[in-house]
């Protein structure tokens, strides 16, 4: 993972480098946002995390109580154990790991839900984003636009666009 960082950074550096050994005829404007950012504070991104949230709380809810019910028999399991036959005892641990596999299973489960609400919440925010950056990339000269958090290791502030993208990827969002 970090070669393929330091890889991606060995490019940005070159392409920069090269957009600039070319530059003689037209001035090279580097812009830098955060897209992470950008999701987190557009109202589209800001819905979508209190959906994610409340299907979150939802889950949790659901989960705890059968998280208790397991505790309780395994605590029932420590505390009776000695009194109870081979049988019985066997019986009662055998529950205990089948509900253990079934909460894990439905567990399981709901991170591959989250993980496909997250995505289904990302993928219009992200396609909208992505022709608002390139439209004001356009409209407003710029050579480059890049991620902050993607091989962007120091930038000016002044270069930070990223609460201009917000304002148009609000307009952009809410025109739909």
């Amino acid at each position: 993972m970090k070669i393929s960082k330091l890889a991606s950074i060995a490019l940005s550096v070159l392409f920069v480098a090269f957009l600039a050994g070319n530059s003689t005829a037209a001035e090279v404007k580097i812009g830098i946002m955060n897209v992470q950012k950008i999701i987190v504070q557009c109202d589209a991104g800001t819905a979508a995390k209190v959906r994610f949230d409340k299907k979150m709380k939802e889950l949790q809810t659901k989960f705890k109580s059968e998280e208790e019910e397991l505790k309780k028999l395994q605590e029932e399991i420590k505390k009776k154990s000695s009194a109870w036959s081979e049988e019985k005892k066997a019986e009662k641990i055998r529950d205990f790991q089948k509900s253990g596999r079934e909460l894990q299973a439905k567990t399981e489960d709901a991170r591959f839900e989250m993980k496909q609400m997250q995505d289904k919440e990302l993928e219009p925010i992200l396609k909208a984003l992505e022709k608002v950056v390139n439209k004001y990339g356009a409209n407003n000269g710029y050579t480059t636009i890049l991620d902050a958090k993607n091989s962007v290791i120091y930038f000016d502030k002044s270069v930070d666009i990223s609460d201009a993208i917000v304002k148009k990827l609000n307009k952009a969002m809410a025109a739909k």
